[in-house]
């Protein structure tokens, strides 16, 4: 099983998005980081890797890192435009 842990720039969302996001957590939690079955998943590189939140407008963007086998830090949860990738 995997541990996620949270950075502060994925602290403050609106509910339905923390919802989706939620559900991301326990899919990574129980099935491991990489996460096909995600709206525009991808890997970004560096152990880092991506997917979009939808849940109506704006699309928010989860950045999450692999930290060692076991670990995994979301990094970014916020809105498309203000991505760091």
């Amino acid at each position: 099983m995997t541990e996620v842990t949270f950075s502060g720039k994925a602290a403050k969302l609106p509910e339905k998005i923390r919802e989706v996001l939620r559900a991301l957590v326990k899919d990574i939690i129980h099935q491991g980081p990489v996460r096909g079955n995600w709206p525009h998943y991808s890997k970004l590189g560096s152990g880092e890797h991506h997917c979009h939140l939808k849940a109506g407008r704006p699309t928010y963007v989860v950045i999450w890192k692999v930290i060692d086998k076991n670990v995994v830090k979301i990094v970014y949860a916020g809105t498309h435009e203000k991505a760091e990738y």
